[in-house]
This record gives structure tokens, sequence and C-alpha cells, in this order.
């Protein structure tokens, strides 16, 4: 399958935020099922996942927690408060169990039959067995550093490591307890055992586990279990500029992985009399206490030392875009292009800036960058042109969730060389992804844009389904560069901020009462007996004004077709409140990731993308743009691409992504 109606448990007329999105991981979870999907991606989804649910518990349950704090005084706030977090709990351990039924009735067994034999929570053969003491004395020991539990101790879990509790009958019968880390961080989770045509592949966890008498050689072992603990990721500011941003948040960045923790997984076969030990050593009353498998981490999966390409998906070849004349910046003068990543070669946004930072007739550039690539090629691109005497301004957000240290860095590394770096304030994100080109009189224009629905990173463009607008339309661009003045100002908008947007929506001024215009636009229509639709793909849907409006409208018989990957406030198909609003959710190899907004309009659509969810912290705490699609080439490519999406699945069973890069390499 590749879509589901989104159907999570419902608070009044809204679903529960996290509840859905819970719904969501068990998506990914249920494609690591489908028999469809070659067999290493369908561990790469029980990798994705498993990762997806450790931050779960670092980002969300910590703002649970602080929900428990404020309601302390309020019986009622606090038994909601319980009653949310036993239904999560109550999730997560369904979802669990279905996680290892997939892992050993589904995969395992087809594992096998590619002489793959993936030794879990099983005792090593000893040819096995034999073959990692080797290891175990050469590359694993070295990073061994076990701790005794003797309450003199003052040892402090790292964020997300893994550990055994090991308890011991010293020689002296006295029976110990000691913590033993598991350095997945400096050592591969995952040892490969050739044995004739077989390949076995062991757990880290387990050859430590297999040789704990080497390191207690005078002890003797009954038993290892597995735990590890997440910590609360959230870094607190107070609502005002700091002078040296970067410094401040760099401070903070060190002391997350000390914060509270929020979730104590332990393997379920640990004795009781154990797990208080820990909880109590280890002060952890307050966490949520978790059983699990006797492995934790297993977003590790998608490390496993497969190399059949059998088990992968077929490669699409990014699509080339056909350029006319030789130089893009050209081109976009004369008409505008779009970029739909990652079927389209990503190369076309690289030389978007690439020759701005040559080209004689440009004098500035400005760019938003939210998450940059590790090793990016745009940032390297920025500080050329500085080099080159252009004056270039580069808006970095460095509270884009861990990815901090990184955008810290490239923000030092482009300010050295002289481009200007601007920071937004504490309490507001700067999520639009925007960049202008600024051109002397000797051009022919004076500026050039791009307009995305997703970061400018090179990296995560190989798998996450974006749109890039570049276009030459001078009114848009004008206010893109107005865009720009304000956020330089490095201050919340005030007053006084009076832009004119005509063509843009950016949150903090335009976009919600747009949005909403829009909406009652097709309200009315509807009203006149006019056919009134309206189409929007998101990534999360949450906002109750916007989600009342869609309500508003279907109770006036407006058609509302949503594609949302993740969360889903708004509850479709109830009749005498959403009875003509429908919900599709895709999961599939690449991630959905671009937000498309089309309004019917009597047939003359009206069409939007940009950086936007429907969410609060999107529409209410961030900086967000979205665009207008205006030339109708574009337009019916992206109608089209949409319609593809909605359709239902073909007797072939060809999935959507694979149609819509089929639709692209055609044209």
């Amino acid at each position: 399958m590749q879509e589901d109606t989104i159907k999570p448990e419902i608070e009044t007329n809204y679903n529960n935020r996290d509840l859905s999105w819970l719904t969501f991981n068990e998506r990914v979870l249920l494609e690591a099922a489908d028999e469809g999907v070659p067999l290493f991606e369908r561990l790469k989804f029980l990798s994705i996942y498993s990762s997806n649910l450790d931050e779960f518990y670092r980002v969300r349950v910590p703002a649970l927690t602080v929900l428990k704090k404020i309601s302390k005084k309020e019986k009622k706030k606090l038994n909601k408060y319980k009653e949310r977090l036993a239904k999560i709990n109550s999730q997560v351990y369904t979802q669990q169990q279905l996680f290892g039924s997939i892992l050993k009735e589904k995969i395992f067994p087809k594992l096998e039959k590619e002489d793959i034999h993936l030794l879990y929570d099983i005792l090593f053969p000893d040819e096995v067995k034999q073959k990692t003491t080797d290891y175990f004395f050469t590359t694993i020991l070295a990073f061994l550093k076990p701790v005794l539990l003797d309450g003199k101790t003052d040892f402090f879990t790292e964020n997300n490591k893994l550990y055994f509790l090991v308890s011991v009958i010293n020689n002296q019968d006295v029976a110990e307890q000691y913590i033993v880390n598991i350095p997945s961080k400096k050592v591969s989770r995952f040892h490969t055992v050739s044995v004739g045509n077989k390949q076995y592949i062991t757990f880290l966890d387990d050859i430590i586990k297999y040789h704990l008498e080497c390191i207690f050689p005078d002890s003797t072992i009954e038993g290892a279990y597995s735990f590890k603990i997440t910590r609360d990721a959230a870094l607190e500011f107070d609502d005002e500029y700091h002078e040296d941003l970067a410094a401040l948040m760099e401070e903070k960045i060190a002391k997350r992985d000390y914060g509270l923790a929020t979730r104590f997984l332990y393997d379920s076969k640990m004795p009781e009399q154990y797990l208080n030990v820990l909880i109590d050593v280890l002060k952890l009353k307050s966490a949520n206490v978790v059983a699990g498998s006797c492995y934790h981490n297993l977003k590790d999966f998608a490390s496993l030392p497969i190399s059949k390409k059998s088990l992968e998906y077929d490669k699409w070849p990014a699509i080339p875009y056909r350029l006319q004349p030789n130089l893009l910046l050209d081109h976009i003068a004369t008409t505008d292009a779009m970029i739909h990543t990652p079927y389209h070669s990503y190369g076309t946004i690289l030389r978007f800036f690439n020759e701005a930072a040559i080209h004689k007739d440009v004098e500035e550039i400005y760019v938003t960058l939210y998450r940059v690539a590790s090793d990016s090629k745009i940032a390297n691109a920025l500080i050329s042109a500085a080099c080159n005497g252009k004056k270039v301004t580069v808006v970095v957000e460095l509270k884009a969730r861990f990815d901090e240290s990184n955008n810290i860095k490239w923000a030092k590394k482009m300010s050295d060389v002289g481009v200007h770096i601007v920071y937004s304030v504490p309490s507001l994100k700067v999520h639009a992804k925007v960049a202008l080109i600024k051109f002397n009189k000797s051009y022919k224009l004076d500026y050039l844009g791009l307009l995305a629905t997703g970061n400018l990173n090179e990296s995560t463009a190989r798998f996450y389904t974006d749109h890039i607008l570049l276009t030459s339309h001078q009114e848009m661009l004008k206010e893109v560069e107005d865009t720009f003045l304000f956020l330089r100002k490095e201050q919340k908008p005030t007053k006084a901020d009076n832009y004119e947007y005509n063509h843009l929506l950016v949150a903090q001024f335009n976009l919600l009462d747009t949005f909403k215009a829009y909406i009652d636009n097709e309200i009315a229509l509807s009203k006149k007996g006019l056919y009134a639709s309206i189409t929007i793909k998101l990534n999360n849907l949450e906002e109750r004004v916007l989600i009342d409006k869609l309500y508003e409208a279907s109770c006036t018989g407006v058609k509302i077709q949503l594609i949302v990957r993740g969360i889903c406030c708004l509850i479709p198909g109830v009749a005498g409140l959403s009875e003509n609003i429908t919900v599709k959710r895709i999961v599939n190899r690449y991630l959905e990731h671009g937000r498309i907004f089309i309004f019917n309009n009597n047939g003359n659509e009206n069409i939007f993308m940009g950086s936007a969810d429907w969410m609060s912290r999107n529409i209410y705490r961030r900086i967000e743009v979205c665009f207008p699609i205006y030339d109708t080439v574009i337009k019916q490519q992206i109608k089209d691409m949409i319609a593809i999406q909605l359709e239902e699945e073909s007797n072939e069973g060809i999935r959507s992504q694979e149609k819509i890069y089929r639709f692209l390499a055609e044209q």
C-alpha cells in the first residue's frame, strides 16, 4: 500500500497531534512489512521508524512533561496528561510488537534465503564465536569502560548511547552490578563473519556479551541486560536578542545531551531488582520507563553490511534540466524553470549559485539557509562570491534542531570572508527557502530569484521530494528583497513593518489571512452553485483556525483533497463536519516534503508552493514564504503530478513516485 486514510484517536473535532504523528511512524513501519519493497530497503524503513521514535522522545515527550509540571495544581489537567502519556505508551508498545514480528517473521526468512544470517538474540554458532574473539581483543576492548555501581560512583548515561547492566558474583561470592558501555559510536554496530557461502552478521552488543568473562575474569556472570536513556533535546532561550547568538547557541548545544531523561528503554528480560537499581542510581524516577527488546538503537539497521544490489531499489538516474541558452541565469531571465528534486538533477540549483558567484553583472546575493549540508557546495559558492567582490547576505537559522552546530560552522566560515551573516531572534525561526540575485544596471533585469519548498541542501535533496522555482518575475522578487531587508533588522515584526505583499505569502505578515481569503473564495463560489475545490499537500496539518476554515468549506460543498505526510489533526469524512474532505498519506522511497496549495477559483486555479506547513509554529512563530505559480506550463505540470498522487494504485502496482519519475523523464 502506498497511502492510507488517517483515522487516529479523536479529541472533539481534532485528532491529537502526538497520536496522529505516531500513526505516521506506524505507516513507515508498515512499509517494512510490504513484500513489494526490496529487502534491504525494508530494513531501512525499520531504521527510519526507530530514528523517528528516538526524536519523538527527545522533542515531544518533554513538551508533555512541561504540561505535567504546569498541571500539578489542577487535577483535571494532570489526569489529561497521564491519560495522553498512557495512550502514547500503549500505541508505541503495539508498534514495537509489530516491529519485532516484521523483523523475525517477514524479513529474517528472506535474508536467510539470500544466505545472509542476522544473528538476533540467538547463540552464536561456534565457528562465528571463534572468529569474533580476535576482533573483540584487537578492536572492541580498547573502548570498554566498566563502572561498578557501588553507591560511590557518580555515573551519567549519555543520550541514546547503549549500555549493559552486568550482574556478577565476584571471587568473594559478593553480588556486584556494573554498567558496561556498548561503544557503537566508535566501533561498527555490526560485524560480518563469513563461513563458506554464508554471511553471518553479528551485533556489537553480542560480541561484548559473549566475552564478558574476559572483562570480569575472576567472576561468575549472572546476566547482562541492555538499556539506553533518551534525553530532552530542547534548547531554551530568552525572548531577547543576544549579542553573540552563535556563542550562546554553542554553549547550549554543549549541554543538550545532559538534559533531563525522558525515556528509559530497557531489555524486558531485566529482573525487576536490577531495574530498580538503575532507576535509583541514575535518578530516572521522572523518566518514561519503557520495556523493549535486548537491542536498542535499531536505527543502525541503515548501516547493515549488506551489499547485494538486488536487495535495494533500482536506481533512478536524476533527470537533467535542458537549458536554452547555455547559461542558466540567461535561461531564467526569459522563462521560469521548475526543478523537482530528487527526480531532477540538483546540479541546476548548484549552477544557479555558481554562476551568480562569477557573473560580472551580479552585485548582491541574498540567501536563507535553514539546514546546511555538511560539505555544502552552496555555502562554498557564496564564499567564492564574497571573495569575487559580491555583496553576500546569508540568513542562517541557528535554531534548526539538531543542525545547529553545522550551521554555526558554516556561518563562521562565511563571515570570515566578508559574508554578512544574519541570525533570527530567539523566539522566531526563519524557515523560508529563498534566494535572490541582484544585478547592476548593465544587465537586462534587476533580479533573478529562487523560491523553494525545501532546504537549500544538496544532501537531503537526494531523498526529499521538493520543488524549486527559478524565476525572473520582477514584482515578486522585489517582495523577496523586502523580506530580506526585514530580516536584516534582526527583530520581530512591528506595526511599522508595513510591507506590501501582492504576490508572496509571508508568515507574520499576510500568510494566514490570505490563505483564509482563498478558502472563503471557494466557499462563495460553492454557495453560488459553482464547482469549488481545494487541493493541499503538506507535511503536517495542525493549526485549528485553518482546519476550522476547511471544515466550514466542506459544509458548504467545497471538495477538499488533502495529502498529509505526518501529523493530521483534521478528521476527514465526518457527516455535517468534513464529509467533503479526504486525506491521503504517502510513504515511499523518497520522503514527501513539498507543500502545494491549489484553489480551483472557478477553473482559473490559484497555485502556491512554499515552506509553510499548516501548524501553529509555522503560522505564528516562523518566517515562512509561499509563492504563486504563474507559468501555465508549470501550473499544468504541478496539477498532473498531484493528480498522480491522488489517483488509486494501478493494477501493475506502480507507485506514485515511480509514475512521477516517468512522467518527468518523458518531458
